[in-house]
């Protein structure tokens, strides 16, 4: 029996390099590889020893025959990729010793004999920066000093990751065996440029990869957007999260529909989060505040409004297949505009818009829903004109409705804006304002020789966790590079410099031994509540948890 690729796929390519028949495509070396929603497996050419899913760092591949009823449409989808292709000879049509044909063998981390250990800083500990630094850790002797803004490591898998989505969130353990790795040294609850500059940085490495991600969002420029009851999505993601600069009482449920704008996988899992069940939550590690307010929340009804039609959604496939399988929510589809209907009716098999048929198709009015079964309406060519005020917040958002230029009122008390991300400005090194990023040439940042940049920062807010990978080998290659034509500053002070400095200007630095306190402590505080974890949810309580941890184990 085949395997399957499902919905977490994390497109790192870590299942790719195990297979012995090669049945796992678009591998990095072909181009599709990175525009694909997720990895395929070719039914074909599977041979069913599972090394794949023992190695996919998320758990996103299974037998077919284990499929659950939700999830059998992957064993499709997977097939589907390979329709019109002749398969790869394997077995006994390779001539060799090999279970498949292998391209020409390529060393790409292929280093002089003589090339000593660099000292590297990596800023930031999100999955960009992680697989940055394991690219060094594994094929270079660097050394690593891991730097993050907040007093805990993790960046978007902690605190982007939904929490109903635990298999993504495995492939932080991954990252998590370099945090005590001996030649790794962390710095966490540093930020560049309020307690380091970008200059002291690079006095004190070799390079420095700056990998700060892109951590705030785009406005939708309509009257209205300041009101109370006006959120970001990041801002909403970060609240159930428990990110320590989200504000823990910030998010008002007591209205019975909510919008969300965009049409994006942030877009369905925030829509996701406010209508499952609390007690299903219970079991993840959401922010005990968050499934406070959940448990007692009166959403009935969100509505996830698109600009444009279903066949130019910007979810994947994935992502919409696992929408429909949620418990005791119905997702339908918003029919005001004639484009809608036509688009799902023409939809073929592989098509992203064929997903939503055999929804059933409603009109959504100006008022609220009442009681009845919770859900999620999909509403494509829908923009928001203005959002209305009313008792101190929202009271409703006029859209535009059908292709006449016309406009409906659809009541809410709150409208979340999941438009895309944007990254901010770094002290110390150039910016584009258009992009949202940092300019670079293949990693190098635009005049700072020994600055290098990787994940969104670098390329913008597109492609998930895996895609942080091949854009870290990219990155790391440049870096290597220089560093053999000798192109890289020299250093004038050591890691015990850079140590006393960062000490000096933040007392309250977290260290890999204060960090595997926080995890102990919130893995006990899980235990006692049958959870995974319970986050620490400010920056005081982390802080605290690191050094009580720290003391604990000198004493001992």
């Amino acid at each position: 029996m085949t395997y399957a690729i499902t919905q977490t796929c994390c497109n790192d390519a870590t299942c790719v390099a195990v297979c012995p028949v090669n049945c796992i495509h678009p591998t990095p070396e072909e181009r599709a590889f990175g525009s694909t929603e997720m990895l395929h497996i070719d039914p074909r050419a599977c041979i069913d020893c599972g090394a794949c899913a023992d190695a996919c760092p998320v758990d996103a591949i299974f037998p077919v025959d284990s499929l659950s009823a939700g999830q059998r449409e992957y064993a499709d989808i997977n097939a589907a990729y390979y329709e019109g292709e002749e398969p790869l000879p394997v077995g006994d049509e390779v001539d060799g010793p090999n279970f498949h044909v292998w391209g020409e063998p390529a060393f790409e981390r292929s280093l002089p004999s003589d090339f000593g250990p660099l000292r590297v800083a990596v800023v930031g500990t999100g999955p960009a920066g992680m697989y940055a630094a394991q690219d060094l850790l594994l094929h270079t002797a660097a050394e690593v000093t891991l730097i993050d803004r907040l007093p805990v490591a993790g960046g978007l898998v902690r605190y982007g990751v939904a929490p109903d989505h635990p298999a993504t969130k495995k492939v932080g353990d991954t990252f998590a065996r370099f945090h005590s790795h001996p030649r790794v040294r962390m710095h966490l609850g540093i930020e560049v440029g309020r307690d380091v500059t970008a200059e002291e940085l690079s006095a004190h490495h070799d390079a420095v990869i700056y990998a700060v991600g892109a951590s705030t969002d785009k406005r939708l420029g309509v009257p209205g957007e300041e009101l109370p009851g006006c959120l970001s999505a990041t801002a909403f993601v970060a609240w159930y999260n428990a990110h320590p600069e989200a504000v823990a009482q910030g998010v008002d449920l007591s209205a019975e529909r909510v919008v969300v704008v965009g049409n994006g996988n942030v877009a369905l899992d925030v829509a996701r989060i406010l209508v499952a069940d609390p007690e299903a939550l219970a079991a993840t590690d959401i922010a005990a505040h968050a499934l406070d307010a959940l448990r007692a929340s009166r959403v009935r009804e969100v509505v996830v409004l698109g600009r444009r039609g279903p066949e130019d959604a910007a979810y994947t496939r994935s992502e919409l297949l696992a929408l429909k399988h949620v418990p005791g929510v119905e997702l339908v589809v918003d029919d005001h505009d004639p484009r809608t209907a036509a688009a799902i009716d023409a939809a073929g098999a592989g098509d992203r818009a064929a997903v939503l048929k055999g929804l059933a198709r409603v009109r959504t009015d100006g008022a609220s829903p009442t009681g009845g079964e919770r859900r999620i309406v999909l509403r494509f060519h829908s923009e928001v004109v203005e959002i209305q005020g009313g008792g101190g917040g929202v009271r409703s958002v006029r859209v535009t409705d059908g292709g006449g230029g016309g406009t409906a009122d659809l009541g809410a008390g709150l409208l979340l804006r999941a438009i895309g991300y944007r990254g901010l400005p770094v002290p110390g090194l150039p910016f584009d304002e258009a992009s949202g990023t940092v300019p670079h040439d293949g990693g190098r940042v635009a005049g700072l020789p020994g600055s290098y940049v990787v994940g969104w920062i670098k390329r913008g807010p597109s492609g998930g966790i895996g895609a942080n990978r091949t854009c870290a080998a990219e990155t790391v290659g440049a870096l290597l590079a220089d560093a053999v034509a000798g192109e890289l500053p020299a250093p004038k002070g050591d890691a015990k410099a850079f140590r006393r400095l960062a000490r000096q200007r933040n007392r309250r630095v977290v260290d890999a031994q204060g960090l595997a306190a926080i995890d102990r402590a919130e893995r006990d505080r899980g235990r006692r509540d049958g959870r995974p974890r319970v986050k620490l949810a400010t920056v005081e309580e982390l802080v605290a948890t690191a050094r009580s941890g720290r003391l604990l184990r000198l004493t001992r």
